[in-house]
């Protein structure tokens, strides 16, 4: 029961934010204990902590990762946390968790029941804020499973259930019948293909970026917005409104948006996870980039996404000139009205590899992705083939993809 209360208090605190100024007043009055209290305890800020976030220096995974046991409390190094995560997932009374590894550089987790607990009450007051009105199924089809999730289970209203992507999951996730779905977009599209026997009350894409193609075949089959759910090893980022509209969860987290490269509205994200203890996420650099977007209609105070672009480094670089996913993406879904998937992928450093599906025009995406080329006064070789794609369920899908460099300005 000490457990849930964990869970209402949180749920109450993100409910009681109703203006900017509560939310900035909430977050300020947090980070300033955060940086008093909990950051001075791991090895990794003893001696350079001060009052002021900014003389905090940038991180990443790498750092992070090189010396994990200097980041959390209990002294928890990466191999004493690989070993928990191979077996019971639990160092005492605390949880392991890791990223699923498919972009090559893993990342590991640790989080006390509490912390736990209260990212159950934060997600449920963003994503299903009526979640006590009802009872809910809640199939989640992500590609790992942790600890995080079982949490659910301890509220009577909640019937929460992991399907593993490796199995054969169609069947049992019909006859769960959930009220709620959290997949990646490839697989909500897959489930659209398939004509799945399926009537949701919510659909939530995670895990991956959402293209506006899965977006629109997704929200048709299922007769409503998709949501989405904004979420990494690193924490808990944001969580669709009802309006479908991101927001960025700044009452328990904060962050830094500095521009990425020449376009002022792409954004990099660093964050400081003042909702955690035993980890310290201090001025972190995610690997994603986004475009920030309006104020939403729907009256939340916290930032608007308009757009998780992806990552950084699937940038295509030519000679130290940078294009970013999203204007790739547009140029080949824009040059065929009849593309419904694609592959863009730089291979060499004047080079380019595409696949769509058969019976689309390859001229129009050759020469659409040659006029990109020519905005930026770079040129590469640009390969195009038709030929039929299947989701691989082993990794993420990452649609644009840089294969050969990584760069960063």
């Amino acid at each position: 029961m000490f457990d849930l209360r964990h869970a209402i208090l949180a749920y109450w605190r993100v409910r009681q934010i109703r203006t900017r100024a509560q939310c900035d007043a909430v977050a300020r009055r947090r980070l300033a204990r955060w940086l008093r209290q909990s950051v001075p305890r791991v090895p990794f800020y003893q001696g350079r902590v001060s009052a002021s976030l900014a003389d905090l220096p940038i991180v990443d995974k790498a750092t992070q990762m090189a010396d994990f046991g200097a980041f959390n409390r209990a002294g928890i190094t990466d191999r004493m946390g690989w070993e928990a995560f191979a077996g019971s997932k639990h160092i005492g009374p605390l949880i392991v968790g890791a990223s699923t590894g498919t972009s090559g550089n893993r990342g590991l987790f640790v989080i006390s029941q509490a912390e736990r607990f209260r990212w159950l009450g934060t997600i449920l007051a963003k994503a299903v804020p009526g979640f006590w009105r009802m009872r809910h199924r809640v199939a989640v089809l992500l590609p790992l499973n942790t600890p995080l999730y079982d949490s659910a289970n301890r509220f009577a209203r909640l019937n929460l259930r992991f399907f593993d992507l490796a199995d054969d999951w169609a069947a049992d996730l019909c006859g769960f019948d959930p009220t709620i779905i959290i997949a990646p977009p490839k697989v909500l599209r897959l489930m659209a293909e398939q004509r799945l026997a399926l009537r949701p009350k919510q659909v939530f894409a995670g895990a991956e970026a959402l293209d506006a193609l899965d977006r629109a075949i997704v929200a048709e089959y299922f007769g409503q917005p998709v949501g989405q759910i904004y979420m990494a090893t690193e924490g808990l980022f944001a969580v669709s409104c009802a309006q479908g509209t991101l927001h960025l969860c700044e009452d328990t987290m904060h962050f830094e948006l500095p521009p990425f490269g020449d376009d002022p509205d792409l954004r990099e994200v660093i964050i400081s996870d003042f909702s955690r203890d035993v980890q310290i996420m201090a001025r972190y650099r995610m690997n994603d980039l986004i475009r920030l977007g309006p104020p939403c209609p729907c009256g939340l105070p916290q930032r608007s996404v308009a757009e998780v672009v992806g990552r950084a480094d699937d940038c295509f670089d030519f000679a130290g000139t940078l294009i970013t996913p999203d204007i790739l993406r547009n140029a080949v879904v824009d040059a065929d009205r009849r593309i419904t998937d694609f592959r863009v992928v730089q291979t060499g450093a004047a080079r380019i590899e595409v696949s769509i599906p058969p019976g689309c025009d390859i001229k129009a995406v050759r020469r659409a992705l040659e006029a990109v080329l020519q905005r930026k006064a770079v040129h590469a070789e640009i390969d195009v083939t038709a030929t039929e794609m299947f989701p691989d369920m082993s990794r993420k899908l990452r649609r644009v993809e840089n294969r050969f460099g990584r760069s960063r300005p």
